[in-house]
Parts: structure tokens; C-alpha cells; sequence
């Protein structure tokens, strides 16, 4: 900071350009640093929602096969009314065998913080890594 003269004689304090040029520099590499850090926080909570939806669906569906000796093969036949999930939406479960098996994905929607579209498999067993396309980046710890 320099010690300036004004037009009356009087002494001012003040910044030169050089130091906020340097100010605004160091500011503007902060904002670069962090800026992606936040967009993988912000989708990895979205990601999280969907892996939250997807166990509740198990579960629903072991409570459903317990019951009846088959899985169910649509929503509304499980126990649970849940909404469905804000960012991604819902497909339809499969199966070739309704007794031993199914599957439900999910498909991002919308702008995903750079991610692309991306989808999430879930099975009986849980979550179905070599038939998702999500991120091993926005992958919850299980």
C-alpha cells in the first residue's frame, strides 16, 4: 500500500494497480480450484439420491418376495410410496426369472456438472457396478 499525495497536499492511503491486479489473480485460481470441487460435491449428493431410492426399492422387494415367492414387477406392488427421485428418472424392472431375480435403473437427468448422462443398476444383490454408467467419482461409499 503507497502513501498518495491528493490535489489538496493531504497524505492518502491507497492500492496500487499492480497489487489488485495481483489480488484479483490469486482470487480468480482460488475460484478455479474450487469451483469443480463444489460441482463434484453438489452431483455426488445427487448421485446419493439415488442410490438412497434404490436400496429402499431392495428392500421393498425382499419384503414382496418374502410374501409372495416372487418379485414385484412394477412400483406400485411394493409396500413403499416413495416420490421419485428429483434428478433421475425411474425405468421399469426387468427380469427373466421373477422368483430369483430383477433390476431397476435409473437414468440422470438433466445438466450433471460435466458427468454426461449417466445411469445406476440396481439388483437384488445391490448395486450393479459393470451395468451402471456412473462415475466411480460420484459412487457413495457403500
Amino acid at each position: 500500500m503507497k502513501t498518495l499525495k491528493n490535489a489538496a497536499g493531504r497524505q492518502q492511503a491507497g492500492f496500487s494497480l499492480v497489487e489488485m491486479t495481483i489480488v484479483v489473480v490469486i482470487l480468480g485460481v482460488l475460484a478455479m480450484m474450487a469451483v469443480p470441487r463444489y460441482q463434484t460435491a453438489v452431483e455426488r449428493a445427487k448421485g446419493a439420491e439415488a442410490f438412497t431410492y434404490l436400496a429402499q426399492i431392495e428392500g421393498a422387494q425382499e419384503r414382496h418376495n418374502a410374501r409372495t415367492g416372487e418379485y414385484a414387477q412394477q412400483l406400485n406392488r411394493l409396500d413403499i410410496k416413495m416420490k421419485t427421485p428429483a434428478h433421475f428418472t425411474v425405468g421399469n424392472f426387468t427380469s427373466y426369472n421373477w422368483q430369483t431375480q430383477w433390476e431397476l435403473r435409473l437414468t440422470r437427468q438433466g445438466a450433471s456438472s460435466g458427468f454426461g448422462a449417466y445411469t445406476v443398476a440396481w439388483n437384488q444383490d445391490g448395486f450393479v457396478r459393470n451395468r451402471s454408467s456412473i462415475h466411480t467419482d460420484l459412487i457413495p461409499v457403500l
